[in-house]
């Protein structure tokens, strides 16, 4: 298998159109979630409100394997949460910083 096959197939979405929420967003944490931010808080200081701002008004919404994956820059990477849309709630499913930006960030 080639390196460009084995990579996630992205799809990028605008900010302005990426929320299929109306009104407020509610934000459920899942365990596996709540773990990891605990762990990159640790690491780097992410916290659960950066988090949650970043789930709320990402940079960059990109659809990977269709499961969202909401993106910010932070210091010379990227922050990633990814998460679903469940009944009216964004479902944080993990979330993790990596510095290759390259590899995920979409130019429009």
């Amino acid at each position: 298998m080639s390196e460009a096959s084995a990579l996630p197939t992205l799809q990028t979405y605008a900010k302005a159109s990426s929320s299929r929420l109306t009104g407020p967003i509610q934000i459920f944490w899942t365990k596996h979630a709540k773990e990891r931010q605990q762990q990159w808080q640790q690491r780097l200081g992410i916290t659960r409100e950066e988090v949650e701002a970043v789930v709320r008004n990402p940079q960059q919404i990109v659809i990977e394997d269709d499961i969202s994956v909401a993106q910010a820059m932070r210091g010379k990477g990227l922050l990633r949460v990814p998460f679903a849309d469940v009944a009216g709630t964004r479902r944080i499913i993990t979330l993790y910083w990596t510095n290759q930006v390259n590899r995920y960030w979409q130019e429009n």
